[in-house]
């Protein structure tokens, strides 16, 4: 892929792509989702141009909260493309680019009885708790509340069930915190907050490290929804925020991104 229209936007975000010497880390913020991935993208790029990068991760909903009330922040790598060309139409960054692709999974509890083709039913079963993220602090809460619109086309109602009955575990500002270093999935499912919990894929595959009894079930395709992953360069980003970013949508920042799970669409 040819980045020269991206390099473009860079210019738009106020920077210039040209190296220069400078002792800030880059500020980079980026979904909870990508913490796994990102972690060695990073290694990988610190390693090749011995630039520091002070990365945080959180909800993508809260992230951008935090850039509009100011906080110094150069790159942004959002779950979704919401939240990123909110702040481009803002004129608070560049245009945005999809790095990657997620879609939603479901993560089971063992004795859950749990196939793709019997997913709505025991999502709408009354004795199932059915967890999700947090709607617009997270977007795989989002995410999940497209399920439910998508379930309503197959059986009518169960959309305002389905949304009703949702525990909002995780992703939101008063969300329980796992233990430091705790995936937060396989933590909420380990302390039995919930028998069903709609995440990314990603995020199943990490949980079932931890966790390894869980369960992790594909959705039917009259259910599945994807997630695009949206990266943008803030205004007044200083320089190297650029190379960081051509550098995940680099062949060996997509190469590390594909082995977490994600899709990406700059690799053949």
């Amino acid at each position: 892929m040819k980045y020269q229209w991206f390099l473009g936007t860079l210019f738009i975000a106020g920077i210039s792509t040209q190296v220069v010497a400078h002792e800030a880390p880059i500020e980079f913020r980026a979904a909870g989702s990508l913490k796994a991935a990102m972690t060695e993208v990073i290694g990988a790029y610190q390693a090749k141009s011995h630039s520091e990068v002070a990365p945080q991760f959180a909800p993508s909903g809260l992230l951008r909260s935090r850039i509009e009330s100011g906080e110094k922040v150069d790159l942004f790598a959002s779950a979704n493309m919401k939240h990123p060309t909110t702040l481009s139409k803002a004129s608070r960054s560049g245009d945005v680019v999809m790095f990657a692709r997620n879609k939603l999974c479901a993560l089971a509890q063992p004795e859950v009885a749990l196939t793709s083709d019997t997913l709505l039913t025991q999502m709408l079963n009354s004795k199932i708790r059915l967890g999700t993220s947090t709607p617009k602090a997270d977007p795989a809460g989002d995410y999940a509340f497209k399920v439910f619109e998508r379930a309503e086309h197959l059986s009518p109602g169960a959309q305002q069930q389905l949304e009703t009955k949702a525990l909002q575990l995780t992703g939101g500002p008063d969300s329980a915190k796992p233990p430091k270093g705790r995936n937060p999935y396989g933590w909420v499912m380990e302390n039995k907050q919930a028998d069903i919990f709609l995440t990314y894929c990603t995020n199943a595959v990490l949980a079932q490290k931890e966790v390894k009894p869980l369960k992790i079930v594909q959705l039917p395709d009259n259910l599945s929804v994807g997630a695009n992953y949206g990266l943008t360069v803030i205004q007044d980003a200083q320089p190297h925020a650029a190379e960081l970013a051509l550098f995940i949508l680099s062949p060996q920042g997509q190469k590390i991104l594909a082995s977490y799970g994600f899709d990406t669409p700059t690799l053949p």
